[in-house]
């Protein structure tokens, strides 16, 4: 049976349109993660929401093993995320939208492997050249296309610690690196669903420009009034990606 793990955070606290909603604690050995399994467009999910119903979980306090060993417990194939960012590519405004390709992860004291020498599996080396897996990002593409939203490709994810905003020099050199977009929850949820053998994709909704690029402060009001005004948009790819990629699951 196919299913398909749902990862989102600010300002995608639950799917209307899931059915059988009943969230449920699960223990792993990293802790307990909390997960809601249900059908969503005729496809078996579990979703996965990282700061909690109530955004109470920081991003550095959140446990992101623990978050992707209950998805493979729970027998995910593939893995969609969701990442409420700002941008650092100059063209992207608040409300485009943007497929991840590739990261660069500047966050620290974050638990980030599962191979620490200490868990069972001992030291192990995971190439990360892609970590974005094609069929996701091509199944969230096409699902764009028939629904006419434009969806950019070739993003590069910063990941910083949090909770506070980046510092405009802090972005000055992520952009030198190659970002183009940065978030404080994407590292190291990427490279940890690369160790545990998940496919895993994410789509980036930018609600501001980063520090720096606009004369404007960052405000918690701005970037809830661009989430309301555009969320909708990466729910509708994400509804109708599901289709198309559980068909993609052997």
């Amino acid at each position: 049976m196919a299913l398909i793990g749902i990862i989102a955070g600010t300002g995608f606290y639950n799917l209307p349109a899931l059915d059988g909603r009943e969230t449920k604690s699960v223990e792993t050995k990293y802790g307990s993660a909390k997960i809601t399994p249900g059908k969503w467009n005729g496809v078996d999910i579990v979703f996965l929401t990282r700061h909690g119903r109530d955004h109470s979980v920081p991003p550095q306090a959140i446990n992101y093993r623990a978050n992707i060993q209950a998805l493979k417990d729970s027998g995910a194939d593939y893995v969609i995320a969701v990442n409420v960012v700002g941008g650092i590519d100059p063209t992207l405004k608040p409300g485009d939208l943007q497929l991840i390709d590739d990261f660069i992860d500047f966050t620290s004291g974050r638990e980030h492997t599962f191979f620490d020498g200490i868990q069972p599996e001992g030291v192990q080396h995971v190439d990360v050249m892609d970590c974005y897996d094609a069929d996701v990002k091509a199944s969230l593409s096409e699902s764009a296309g028939t629904l006419a939203i434009p969806l950019r490709t070739g993003g590069i994810y910063a990941g910083f610690n949090g909770p506070r905003f980046e510092t405009p020099a802090e972005i000055r050199f992520a952009a030198l690196a190659g970002a183009t977009v940065v978030g404080m929850t994407g590292c190291p949820e990427v490279s940890l669903a690369r160790e545990a053998g998940l496919r895993y994709g994410a789509i980036a909704l930018i609600v501001n420009p980063a520090a720096g690029l606009s004369p404007i402060p960052i405000t918690t009001d701005e970037i809830s009034r661009v989430l309301s005004e555009t969320s909708s948009r990466v729910v509708q790819i994400i509804e109708g990606a599901l289709p198309i990629l559980s068909c993609k699951i052997k």
